[in-house]
């Protein structure tokens, strides 16, 4: 069942029931200031941090879902609705919501009226823009009332809903004309205020929650809209809002345009003040001039669709599959912004108060990024950097508004510091910046003990050469990549967290099979860097530390059929044919297939047929099986799951993209692609009902084989699956990557792909390349021409600004 249609020509997904099977989210900004959105207009906004400067309130998990959000109400005569369906639930007579690139538009359509609203932050400010569009479409005149609602949250969303004993005495707000202003707690250690305004003279307002709402009513019945009028209220204490009542008369074909903006603000410390007690409203002022006609909003909205009409010309894909084409030229990328903006702190099922950003998973993130904005990518490899302690190990969080490290979490996960080799040469390989590895970075953002972002990776390097166990293997610490393997943590406690409670490792035999082909991919890929930079001595050094692990992987970490996934702390085999249960994981055969280990013996292919007798489902291929069903207190978290869901034999969709690598590696494109199709959102359109989340981006996990629902996704938007997914399809299906020396070409399609067009913008020039596949083959380029002229090997070199022509053609 679907719930809407693509409509690709817009860059946007439509959506024609507001009754989907959760709320279908959006995200406006792409810098500093952001919102979520549902498509019932549901969400909240905040600056940088989505714990600390958080603007408006939400309800997470509540009764019923998706609670709270930007809401207009229209009063027409007995009539009560909202234009996007929620919160007065009133049947429409036509309803629509469109996602767009950082914009949301939402039409409700009532007895001849039809409500219009623009919702998006335009760009470089630090503002949502509201547009509201009334028009009557009938005979007779129209006289509404229309009234706004916003509830401001107390800035630390975390104690905003825990210390009621102050936050019921700290509300503070101050009008002015039609603008309403936020400045709880301004007086004392804060420099920062938020407004809500509309650019018409407005009949009333109300700044008390339980005044405007009744005490008693929810979202669905305000007292003031059921009423028709504004009460005037100031909050004083207690839970301040903002609301806007207008008195709107339309003539039958008329429209009227109503621009309400939510902004934040901050001042100097000497600067806080007007007078006594009036906060300086000078900036507010110049914020709302700049958007106070629909003229200025209607350019500042063509700006933000220039702004990803541009963005979306750096690889663009003409397959013919019009599923894929939209997926790689439109919602993955996109997805890959908004993941590398908020990593995995913010979305409808991250509440944005318990996690910063992730260490692994931030340099994640950059591959599916970096393209687009270089400049952001590099100053966010620098953040990443500055967290990291001298001995290599890393911080698994930071916080985005201070950049420095979450304590709350700390660090001593094993896998952490090799992603900041991908990351980094991620950066380079895309636009030739090697100066950017003599940067000087802090340790744990202490300038004093900076070393150069190179001396970084070689201490990141180093941290695994330096932390092995017996098998010469490393030691996985409070866990690798998969956070729920807990080999250290013996937790019988319910009240501890299995990340953070005491880590268990002196005198541990707990080592990773992933970290182990983690360390040869990007330990190969810092030796390579090495070389590109002559340091001959260093790359010999490294080579001889990923040679060591390569045999000891085949020697202590093949089972033989597939790669072992663990040992535990005493020194037991886990994902092992020798297991009760969890005898195979999806993560080391995934990433020992990606660094190739054995591949000439046939252990590659063993592995990587293994996965698909025991691992693959019609939904994907699940994270280990068979399922666990008990819990193994020298496991952890990923037993005490339920058996298909999340880490224990679930669809962790991060993790599908490391086999459809490893297929590419020994040229197998009919399997990648059966495993890209099957977790691409688009793809899934037509079982939304059973899919539940957004068919326009990734989730992070759906219910395996083993679960009470297989099919059914959670966790969608903020996940590694969006970058790992563009990345294995657009720089190893389609096969177009960058090299140091240029673009490499590289595909590995199915058999009867004719062929497909790529066009790449890459350091300035744009390459408009056309691959054919005569003769049905999967792997392997014939021939490449430039411009007509033949070019030695598959690496198509660096040009200057300008467009190029270039045909593959495979053997």
């Amino acid at each position: 069942m679907k719930f809407g249609f693509f409509d690709d020509k817009k860059k946007e997904y439509v959506i024609t029931n507001p009754e989907t099977p959760w709320p279908w989210i959006n995200y406006l900004g792409n810098k500093d200031f952001f919102s979520l959105i549902s498509n019932t207009a549901g969400g909240y906004s905040f600056y940088k941090d989505a714990k600390f400067r958080r603007l408006t309130r939400y309800r997470y998990n509540n009764v019923p879902m998706d609670s709270g959000g930007r809401y207009f109400y229209i009063k027409d005569e007995d009539t009560i609705w909202s234009p996007g369906w929620k919160p007065c639930k009133t049947k429409l007579d036509n309803y629509e919501c469109r996602h767009g690139m950082n914009y949301t538009k939402i039409k409700g359509v009532k007895d001849g009226v039809t409500a219009d609203v623009l919702f998006f932050v335009p760009q470089n400010t630090h503002a949502e823009v509201q547009k509201l569009t009334l028009s009557n479409s009938g005979s007779d005149v129209k006289k509404l009332k229309l009234f706004s609602f916003t509830e401001w949250a107390l800035w630390n969303a975390a104690t905003d809903m825990e210390n009621f004993q102050r936050n019921f005495s700290t509300g503070e707000v101050e009008i002015d004309g039609s603008t309403l202003y936020h400045k709880t707690e301004y007086r004392e250690r804060r420099n920062h205020y938020a407004f809500y305004t509309v650019n018409t003279e407005i009949a009333g307002f109300d700044t008390d929650r339980e005044t405007f709402m009744g005490l008693y009513n929810g979202f669905d019945e305000p007292k003031v809209v059921a009423d028709g009028e504004s009460k005037m209220s100031v909050a004083h204490g207690w839970s301040p809002i903002a609301s806007h009542s207008i008195e709107v008369e339309l003539q039958p074909g008329e429209s009227k345009d109503y621009v309400f903006v939510l902004g934040y603000i901050e001042n100097e410390q000497d600067e806080k003040w007007e007078s006594k007690g009036i906060i300086n409203k000078t900036k507010a002022k110049a914020l709302i001039s700049k958007f106070d006609t629909s003229e200025k909003v209607d350019a500042a909205f063509a700006e933000l669709n220039q702004y990803w009409d541009d963005l979306l010309q750096i690889y663009n894909v003409d397959s013919g599959d019009e599923k894929l084409d939209r997926m790689v030229n439109i919602w993955n990328q996109y997805q890959c912004m908004i993941t590398f903006c908020f990593s995995r702190s913010a979305s409808f099922f991250e509440s944005g108060i318990g996690r910063g950003m992730g260490f692994r998973d931030s340099n994640q993130d950059l591959i599916g990024f970096v393209h687009q904005i270089p400049e952001r990518a590099r100053e966010r490899i620098i953040d990443i950097a500055s967290t990291q302690f001298q001995n290599g190990a890393c911080y698994h969080q930071y916080q985005p508004l201070t950049k420095r490290g979450n304590n709350e979490i700390g660090g001593g996960f094993n896998d952490d510091p090799m992603w900041l080799v991908l990351g980094t040469i991620s950066y380079i390989k895309e636009t030739g910046d090697f100066a950017i590895l003599d940067e000087m970075v802090p340790f744990d953002n202490d300038m004093s003990v900076a070393k150069t972002l190179f001396d970084h990776l070689t201490i990141s390097f180093d941290f695994t050469v330096n932390n092995l166990g017996p098998h010469g293997l490393p030691l996985i610490g409070r866990a690798d990549w998969n956070d729920c393997l807990n080999l250290n943590c013996f937790s019988n406690d319910p009240n501890e967290s299995f990340q953070t409670t005491e880590n268990k490792s002196e005198g541990s035999k707990a080592e990773s099979l992933m970290i182990a082909g983690l360390f040869v991919v990007y330990g190969r890929d810092y030796v390579e860097l090495c070389k590109v930079l002559g340091k001959t001595e260093e790359a010999a050094r490294a080579q001889k530390h990923v040679d060591d692990m390569v045999e000891a992987v085949k020697k202590s970490g093949w089972d033989g059929e597939w790669f072992l996934r663990a040992y535990d702390y005493f020194g037991n085999k886990i994902g092992s044919n020798e297991n009760e249960e969890g005898k195979i994981f999806i993560e080391s055969n995934g990433w020992c297939s990606m660094a190739g280990i054995g591949k000439e013996e046939g252990l590659v292919e063993k592995a990587l047929d293994s996965v698909k007798e025991r691992l693959d489902c019609e939904h994907g291929i699940v994270l280990n099986n068979p399922a666990f069903t008990k819990y193994y207190i020298e496991y952890g978290e990923i037993s005490s799951y339920p058996e298909g869901y999340k880490e224990n034999a679930g669809i962790f969709c991060h993790n599908n993209p490391w086999i459809m690598l490893g297929e590419t590696v020994i040229g197998r494109g009919d399997r990648a692609w059966e495993y890209f199709k099957k977790i691409c959102p688009a793809y899934l359109e037509d079982k939304s009902e059973l899919h539940k989340t957004e068919p326009y981006v990734y989730s992070q996990m759906i219910a395996g084989k083993d679960a009470f629902k297989p099919g059914e996704a959670k966790n969608s938007w903020l996940t590694g699956t969006a970058a790992w997914n563009f990345y294995t399809i657009s720089q190893y299906i389609l096969g177009v990557r960058p090299h140091y020396k240029g673009l490499e070409i590289d595909p590995c399609i199915p058999h009867d792909w004719k062929g497909f067009k790529v066009s790449r913008k890459f350091r300035g020039a744009t390459y408009k390349i056309e691959v054919i596949n005569p003769n049905g083959s999967s792997k392997g380029v014939k021939q490449i021409t430039l411009d007509d002229k033949p070019v030695e090997g598959n690496v198509l070199p660096i040009m200057p600004e300008g467009t190029y022509t270039v045909k593959v053609e495979m053997i």
